[in-house]
Formats: structure tokens, C-alpha cells, sequence
């Protein structure tokens, strides 16, 4: 395949192949997305169908309520079905992410992606053949079986596409996973149209579609190169390493990259194998380890689905007669500003751009929370809050969306980025989970000031970032180590400085 240039006054060039191995890879956060997504268009219609299935008569429970609101209250037993329909893909992903190192090392990265599109298979068609079983179980069997597939998936892509791809071009290519889940999200929400598959004769389609990403990766994964760096650092083969960098980069001298890999794999042999516990207990992963869940933790406490929690009931207060659009609209947003990250990565640097976006999105969570409490006394005040969402979005695709994926491996050494991607991604499905579950309770209580404490969060990630995170933009994996090494090294002496003053003091005293 021939090489295309991307810039040729920087020496950055993409070639066919490792295009193609990371639109392959990527293929497994499209399905990531559309789990995420899928699940909300057809609601109202699965719940229809659990009554059934359970025999209950909803008719029943409306009249029930009809003096005492105007909104039907569901049966409790249809609350509790749908609630670990949703829920339980978060807690199989929660589960699975802890092997995402352990399965890596062991069968490789591209035999690991492999191998899991079993489990994605299986659960599309469990969810697809819903309507001709009890759909309850099956749903729920589906989602916890998909959701474990994502567990996976999210930590073996980014883990494979940072490892193949050039380092001028490591950013850009890493922001393929978000751009990816993102684009997952928006099928969902098209295809969750009741003119198309989210209507009562057609929806367990848009759930059984979920595993045609898996079919599709299945094809194209042969015809990739596995990972070079987990040839030669991880099995030691030299040959098949360069052999791997040749076909990706279309190159005959590949001594540079494999260099690179002799120092950081005598690096690595230096030290004992890094496993999760060792990754806690050891002082030399104590910065990077805080960074890396740092960021992870900032982009589910953003406030991002609370946005998405929010958006259909304000556009519909702004009056919007088809809201469900302007949700779609949102979706738009988030895969054009995804698009627009792609190409600031390389250019305005992880750091920079992770700080304008969440300084950006706790201006929007403050304006959020203007909107939603005077929208009743000045009309206008809907469309500021309408406006505040597709900015807020625009935001985090900028920078906190797709970097927290791709950094954690830029973060580690070989050895220690099983082990930590392992940890990120737990930490990541953790505080997803935390937020799907308590947020409806949170907002309840605190009504239009809910967003108050989201820019109250996004200002501390803000603070963070700017006085701990690095700046990892062109730079090899062995040179960002040796930043922590360096900062870690000048923290200790400025607290033997501080100890040796504070002895003197005490001696002159």
C-alpha cells in the first residue's frame, strides 16, 4: 500500500494499513457507543413489552393515579426490570476491565479483540430474539453480556492503536476511540426513531444491531499487523517486530522505532513485572497513576450525562414541538467537535486542549444552572440554556471526552500499561455506573441547581490538570517517564530542603 502524507516538512506519514488497523480496532468503541445509546429511544416500548410479559395491566396502575397526578406511575416490578436493563451493562463492563491486561499480555492485542467479538455476537442475539422469549431475561443477559464485551474493548483499543501508531501521529489517531463511541451514539439515536426501528414491531432490531461492528471487525482484523512494541518488548521477537513496523509504515529501515523499543524495554527489565497491586504500592507510579485516574474520573463527573439527562426535557421547555431532534442535533455536535480534537491534538497539546475544555464546560454549567432557574420568569432564558448545552458538548469532545483514553497509555511504560489501562478503564465504568445510578436522585433533590455542583467539579479537574497533568504531545513513551522521574526527584528535595530548615531552626532555638 502506498503512504500518503499527512505533513511532509515533519516526516509524519499514514499509510493504507494503518488506517485500516485502526478504523478495524475502532470498530470495537462504534459497538461501545451504541450499547451506551441504544438502550434509551425504545424505552417506552420495552417497558410496554415487560408489562406484558409480566402480565401486568397498566391500565390498571394509570387509573390508580389519575386523581393524584397527571403522570401514569409505572409498576414497581417494570422500574426495577428496566432500571438493571440499564444498569447492568455499566456492572459487566465494571467486571470485565479488570482482565483487560491479563487477556492483552496472554493471547496479544489483536487476538484479544479477536476473540471477544464472541461475546458481543452472542449478546446482540440474545437482545435481538427478545421479542420471542421472555424479553425481560434475554435484555438483561444481552446487556450484561455486551457490557462485558465494552469492559474489554475499551481498554484493548486505545491499548493497540497508542501502540502502533507513529508518535507524531499518537494523539490524532487515539482520538479515533471517542470519535468512534461518539458516532455509535448518534446510530443509536437515528435509528431509535419510531419512523425507523424504534417502534413497537421493529425494536428488537435497533438492539440486535448492536453486534454487526463485532462481524465487521472479525473480517478486517486478519488483515492487520499485531501491536510491534508487544512483539518485541513483551515476546522478544525482533524479527516479527520490524517485520510489523514495515508493513504499517510502509519503511525498510525501521532501527529508530526499534531503539526506541531497546530502551524502554531495558527499562523495563530493570524493574520487577508491574501488576495492579504493584502499581498502587510503588512510589515511582504514584504521580502518573493519580493522573491517569484524574482524568478518567473528570470526564464522568463532568456532567456530560446529565447534559444528555437534561437535553430533551429543555429543548421541549424551549419549544421545540420534536425535541428527540434536537437531542439528535446534540449528537451532531458531539461528533463534529470530536472530528475538530482530531486535528487540534497534535497541534495545541493534550494539556492545553484538556483545560480549555473543562474551563469551558464550567462556564456552560454555570449558565445551565441561570437558565433552568429563571426559565419560568424570562422566556429567553430556555434558549440560553438550549445554547449552553451544545457549547457544553462542544467542549468536551474538544478535550475530555477522547484524551483521558489515549493518555493512559502514554503515561506507562510497557510494563506497567496493562496493568494501568486495567485500573482507568475499572475506574472509568465506576463513576459511570455511580453517575447513572444516583444522578435522577441528585437532580431531584436539587433541582435547576444540580449543575452548580458540576461546575463546582469542573473547576477543581481544571485546577488539577493545570498544576499536575503533563504534556505528553511528541514525545516517546521513555521521555514522559523520565518527566515524573524528574518531578518526583525535585518534590523530594524541595521536603529534605524544607527538613533540613526546619532542623536548623530548631538547633538555633
Amino acid at each position: 500500500m502506498g503512504k500518503i502524507s499527512a505533513d511532509s516538512r515533519s516526516g509524519k506519514e499514514v499509510t493504507g494499513l494503518l488506517l485500516l488497523s485502526v478504523f478495524a480496532a475502532v470498530l470495537g468503541s462504534l459497538q461501545f457507543g451504541y450499547g451506551l445509546g441504544v438502550i434509551n429511544a425504545p424505552q417506552a416500548i420495552i417497558e410496554k413489552h415487560y408489562a406484558h410479559i409480566l402480565n401486568i395491566d397498566q391500565n390498571e396502575t394509570m387509573a390508580t393515579n389519575l386523581t393524584q397526578s397527571p403522570n401514569p406511575i409505572k409498576d414497581r416490578r417494570i422500574i426495577i426490570y428496566w432500571t438493571v436493563s440499564v444498569s447492568i451493562f455499566c456492572i459487566g463492563g465494571m467486571f470485565s476491565s479488570f482482565f483487560v491486561g491479563c487477556l492483552a499480555d496472554r493471547l496479544g492485542r489483536l487476538k484479544s479483540m479477536l476473540a471477544i467479538n464472541i461475546l458481543a455476537i452472542v449478546g446482540a442475539l440474545l437482545m435481538g430474539l427478545a421479542k420471542f422469549g421472555p424479553s425481560h431475561i434475554l435484555i438483561i443477559t444481552g446487556r450484561a453480556i455486551t457490557g462485558i464485551y465494552c469492559g474489554l474493548s475499551s481498554g484493548l483499543v486505545p491499548m493497540y492503536v497508542g501502540e502502533i501508531s507513529p508518535t507524531s501521529l499518537r494523539g490524532a489517531l487515539g482520538t479515533m476511540h471517542q470519535l468512534a463511541i461518539v458516532t455509535g451514539i448518534l446510530l443509536s439515536q437515528v435509528f431509535g426513531l419510531s419512523f425507523l426501528l424504534g417502534n413497537d414491531r421493529l425494536w428488537p432490531a435497533i438492539l440486535g444491531l448492536s453486534g454487526v461492528p463485532a462481524l465487521l471487525q472479525t473480517i478486517l482484523l486478519p488483515f492487520c499487523p499485531e501491536s510491534p512494541r508487544y512483539l518485541y518488548i513483551k515476546l522478544g521477537r525482533e524479527d516479527a517486530a520490524r517485520k510489523s513496523l514495515k508493513r504499517l509504515l510502509q519503511i525498510s529501515d525501521t532501527d529508530k522505532y526499534i531503539e526506541e523499543m531497546k530502551k524502554e524495554k531495558e527499562e523495563i527489565q530493570k524493574e520487577k513485572k508491574v501488576s495492579v497491586a504493584q502499581l498502587f504500592c510503588s512510589s515511582n507510579y504514584r504521580q502518573p497513576l493519580t493522573v491517569a485516574l484524574m482524568l478518567h474520573i473528570s470526564q464522568q463527573l463532568s456532567g456530560i450525562n446529565a447534559i444528555f439527562y437534561y437535553s430533551t426535557s429543555i429543548f421541549r421547555t424551549a419549544g421545540l414541538s420534536h425535541p428527540v431532534y434536537a437531542t439528535i442535533g446534540v449528537g451532531v455536535v458531539n461528533i463534529i467537535f470530536t472530528v475538530v480534537s482530531v486535528f487540534l491534538v497534535e497541534h495545541a497539546g493534550r494539556r492545553s486542549l484538556y483545560i480549555i475544555g473543562l474551563a469551558g464546560m464550567c462556564s456552560c454549567a454555570f449558565l445551565m444552572t441561570v437558565g433552568l432557574v429563571f426559565q419560568h420568569n424570562f422566556t429567553w432564558m430556555s434558549y440560553l440554556s438550549m445554547s449552553a448545552i451544545f457549547i457544553f458538548v462542544a467542549f468536551f469532545e474538544i478535550g475530555p471526552g477522547p484524551i483521558p483514553w489515549f493518555i493512559v497509555a502514554e503515561l506507562f511504560r510497557q510494563g506497567a500499561r496493562p496493568a494501568a489501562i486495567t485500573i482507568a478503564g475499572f475506574c472509568n465504568w465506576t463513576c459511570n455506573f455511580i453517575v447513572g445510578m444516583c444522578f435522577p436522585y441528585i437532580a431531584e433533590l436539587c433541582g435547576p441547581y444540580v449543575f452548580v455542583i458540576f461546575a463546582g467539579l469542573l473547576f477543581g479537574f481544571t485546577l488539577f490538570t493545570y498544576f499536575k497533568v503533563p504534556e505528553t504531545k511528541g514525545k516517546t513513551f521513555e521521555q514522559i517517564v523520565q518527566g515524573f522521574r524528574r518531578k518526583k526527584l525535585s518534590s523530594a528535595q524541595l521536603k529534605a530542603s524544607a527538613t533540613e530548615l526546619e532542623h536548623l531552626g530548631s538547633t538555633e532555638a
